[in-house]
């Protein structure tokens, strides 16, 4: 089965969190998974569904201005203003959609680190279990430290995390690459997207083949990121 490679799109926060939930709950004709990076339209911060608001508030930058919203996903708060950010998303059934959470997470950073790897960066996985009691960032902050499978780079440091939700339709998979600490404008970032890609794909058992993007209700894409843009999504917790 091969998977669909979407065309870059550029949102703000609310909109690039409701297309991702979209293209797992919407999906238009066959079944297959599906695989896209996008941009922000503005500095942004993304946190996960579970989070405390008041939590969250306490640990961003006093500096603005900047869009935040609640992920449909879990994991930390994320910081998109120097990152690249993927989403893949693997239908109900697929063998990578029955895996446990930690092996889709081990799955994804493999052909991560790899594709990084083949432009000269010391990526490899983290595998040391976090102590609870270790002196490092805030809990709940990614990229202030690696946890279990996060791909990291020389002495340790994080550069890259996702979060996951599953569901009856799938799988969705929403991760961040801190590019800074990957090497930044040495990479050559439009090289290692592609790399990455198809070695998803490939570890799949399929190809990376580019996909038209689905043509979703425009009122149901209007409201949903409506509802992710209000006061009541963002201060559910």
């Amino acid at each position: 089965m091969n998977l669909a490679i979407l065309p870059r799109r550029t949102g703000g926060a609310a909109e690039n969190m409701a297309q991702d939930f979209l293209l797992l709950q919407r999906w238009p004709g066959p079944e297959q998974p599906r695989w896209r990076h996008y941009g922000w339209r503005a500095p942004a911060f993304t946190f996960g569904y579970s989070q405390k608001i008041d939590f969250v508030r306490a640990q961003l930058p006093p500096a603005g201005p900047f869009e935040l919203c609640r992920r449909p996903t879990g994991g930390g708060i994320v910081d998109h203003r120097d990152d690249w950010t993927y989403t893949l998303v693997v239908p109900r059934g697929h063998a990578w959609e029955e895996m446990r959470a930690s092996e889709s997470y081990r799955r994804v950073h493999d052909c991560l680190a790899a594709a990084l790897r083949a432009q000269g960066v010391a990526a490899e996985l983290h595998r040391t279990v976090v102590e609870p009691d270790r002196p490092a960032g805030p809990e709940g902050v990614c990229f202030q430290r690696a946890e279990i499978y996060d791909v990291v780079g020389a002495g340790g440091r994080k550069i890259a995390g996702a979060a996951q939700k599953r569901n009856k339709r799938g799988l969705l998979l929403q991760g961040s690459i801190w590019r800074p600490a990957a090497g930044g404008a040495a990479i050559d970032w439009e090289r290692f997207g592609d790399e990455f890609a198809a070695r998803v794909a490939g570890d799949m058992g399929g190809a990376a083949e580019p996909a038209p993007w689905p043509d979703f209700d425009e009122g149901e894409l209007a409201g949903l990121t409506e509802q992710y843009a209000s006061t009541e999504w963002m201060e559910a917790r």
